[in-house]
């Protein structure tokens, strides 16, 4: 009877060790922790100059899109999201916020989609 018990309790705490570590492998996407629609709730303040692209782009949508910019596949991710195109966000003109804010450090070139960074 030990011999199967063994068996029993050592399958049960590999069972439980392998569903521990696949908890964290879900955790990182082009956001981190983060969803791109999360982040895409960041640029809010970037809404009318993501529709127009003759719009002025506010402080706060440059401070935000210069944060979120310091990954590209994040901002790529939170302009091309769910919740950016519900808010009726064009991807042609969100691409070209981080040249309007003159961020300096921009990811110029860098393929957003079908879109790219100018």
């Amino acid at each position: 009877m030990e011999g199967p018990m063994k068996r029993i309790c050592c399958l049960v705490f590999l069972v439980m060790l392998g569903i521990a570590g696949f908890g964290g492998v879900y955790g990182a996407g082009e956001c981190g922790k983060s969803s791109p629609d999360a982040e895409a709730w960041k640029l809010a303040p970037c809404i009318s100059a993501a529709q127009d692209v003759n719009a002025q782009v506010s402080d706060r949508c440059c401070s935000q899109v210069k944060k979120i910019g310091q990954n590209p596949s994040c901002l790529c991710a939170a302009m091309l999201s769910n919740t950016a195109k519900s808010s009726g966000v064009k991807p042609e003109v969100a691409v070209t916020i981080p040249k309007r804010c003159n961020i300096a450090d921009r990811p110029v070139g860098y393929k957003c989609g079908a879109y790219t960074l100018p």
